[in-house]
């Protein structure tokens, strides 16, 4: 309810625009879009990609929601002393975006930016005011991309689920199939599950919605934290509903039917029917209610009076914080282009093309494999090697494989054997990280990821691992983390992954297949700096 009060303040606010709160706000503002502009790059970026095309809708849609929110605040006159706690988040974020720029990691200046605006609504607001505003703040994380590795191990989780669903509505409707990892075998035609089919596309957009949706929702927490955890389920198995619809339209009338308007049109249907589910959701939970109300009453949508809470911003005080936050933002912007640029060098090495065809008793068996374009773009590397060894043509063929990237810091090497191998129909049965110095005679130790996958009768053993700079790493994000703090300070950012596959014949010992992967290791590992570079 509107106070007297209020409504001179609000009366106050309709003046004219202005004054000095207005004046130190704007050069905040405008500080800011030139200290974070690499951070909008990042973002312009991941908005042409299907999957975050809808990032633009984000920011009005949390202004909205920020607007409707500030109804539910009324003007507080007086001086505030609690408007410090936003100068330090704003110092955070100056903070997380330096180092992001230092580190030539312009997502975390993209995250940042997202705390610049939680730090400018305290100030502006004051704490005990501006703390409630942090559903739309929040909101604003579903514009942002996910870092790439995160990306593509969601990915590839979402494709897998995506396809047992999708096979079983097909046998369900009755149409004969065979799953083999991403790869759905319809007989005459096959239909591959690729990222872009993994619901990712569905589930961002979907996800953003359901937290608007959970946010309106006018019920208890639990049934809001329902509205939340249910978005997730729903886009994947109405994605996995659409997968199975692509699958009876090419078994029925051929994958030419599958492009163009069909599969946008089929994308729609699914994204709709999602959000339709997600009210049929909520209509079962506001009939739990014990208040009995109309899912009308339930979601508050009474738009009423949240536009002219615009004309707040008039009251918007020259405080000493807001004043020292425009400073701050001015002398980042400004310094940054003082600090001396340490942009990295490419090692020289020679090509994988070169790569010796015997290493001791080891020796090629034909040549090299090159793959797909599409998977290439997929690998990503900047040069690859796939090879098969062997000490003679009785003993068993070791495969052996290896990609270089230039740069790794800004999303690390995306498709990693975990990641890669159940798309192709592997199950992995056991994943460790063992040291393998002994086995290798090497005094430091050496440790690898050691994963054992099978499909039917078949058995393999892998080794995998990450390398910058001369050092082994099992992990991904080690590799990244040594990239964006060794690797800057040194000018090196380029590292590799390194993989070697032994199958596991029947009656054979895990063991013995070590004992020969060793073996081919020893001769290999001497040979590796001239490709791949240690410091």
């Amino acid at each position: 309810m509107t106070t007297l009060t209020d409504h001179n303040y609000l009366t106050k606010a309709a003046g004219g625009w202005l004054t000095w709160g207005l004046f130190w706000l704007a050069i905040t503002v405008l500080a800011a879009g030139l200290f974070f502009s690499p951070g909008f790059d990042v973002l312009l970026d991941a908005w042409s990609r299907p999957e975050y095309s809808h990032g633009p809708l984000i920011p009005v849609l949390s202004a909205i929601m920020f607007l409707r929110e500030l109804k539910e605040y009324p003007p507080q006159p007086g001086p505030k002393s609690d408007r410090w706690q936003g100068v330090i988040l704003v110092l955070v974020s100056i903070t997380v975006a330096l180092t992001g720029k230092l580190f030539h990691a312009d997502s975390l200046v993209a995250y940042a930016m997202i705390l610049w605006v939680g730090g400018v609504l305290l100030i502006s607001f004051g704490w005990q005011t501006g703390k409630h505003f942090w559903p739309p703040v929040l909101h604003l994380v579903f514009m942002l991309p996910l870092p790439g590795m995160l990306y593509y191990e969601v990915s590839t989780f979402l494709q897998l689920i995506s396809s047992e669903l999708g096979v079983w509505f097909l046998r369900l409707a009755g149409v004969p199939v065979f799953l083999d990892g991403n790869i759905i075998d319809l007989g005459v035609l096959k239909l591959h599950v690729a990222e872009a089919c993994s619901g990712l596309r569905y589930l961002f957009p979907i996800l953003s919605f359901s937290y608007i949706f959970a946010f309106l929702y006018q019920g208890p927490k639990w049934h809001k934290v329902v509205l939340l955890l249910a978005a997730a389920p729903i886009a994947v198995f109405m994605n996995s509903v659409r997968i199975a619809m692509a699958g009876i339209l090419m078994q029925h009338f051929g994958a030419e039917w599958l492009e163009g308007f069909t599969h946008f049109f089929e994308g729609w249907v699914i994204f709709m029917s999602s959000v339709l589910l997600l009210f049929v959701l909520a209509f079962v939970l506001v009939k739990l209610n014990p208040r009995q109300l109309s899912l009308t009453e339930a979601l508050d949508l009474d738009t009423h009076g949240w536009f002219p809470q615009l004309a707040r911003l008039k009251l918007v005080q020259p405080s000493r914080a807001l004043i020292l936050a425009a400073i701050m933002m001015i002398l980042a912007a400004s310094a940054w282009p003082l600090v001396p640029d340490r942009t990295p060098t490419s090692p020289e090495r020679f090509s994988f093309s070169v790569f010796p065809k015997q290493v001791g008793d080891w020796r090629q068996l034909g040549d090299e494999r090159r793959f797909a374009p599409e998977i290439e773009r997929s690998l990503g590397a900047d040069d690859y090697i796939a090879v098969q060894f062997s000490r003679s043509p009785s003993e068993p063929r070791l495969d052996f494989f290896s990609a270089w990237y230039e740069d790794l810091s800004a999303d690390g090497v995306q498709h990693t054997p975990e990641i890669c191998l159940p798309g192709a129909g592997w199950e992995i049965a056991k994943v460790e990280r063992v040291d393998i110095s002994e086995n290798l005679g090497l005094t430091e130790s050496f440790n690898v990821n050691r994963v054992v996958i099978q499909k039917e009768q078949e058995r393999m053993l892998v080794y995998y691992w990450f390398t910058h700079m001369g050092r082994a790493m099992p992990r991904n994000t080690a590799a990244k983390i040594s990239v964006l703090t060794r690797g800057v300070m040194a000018g090196r950012l380029d590292g590799a992954i390194i993989r070697l596959i032994s199958p596991i014949a029947e009656g054979q010992s895990e063991a013995e297949v070590e004992e020969q992967m060793s073996d081919l290791l020893t001769e290999l590992l001497p040979r590796l700096p001239r490709f791949i570079p240690e410091p």
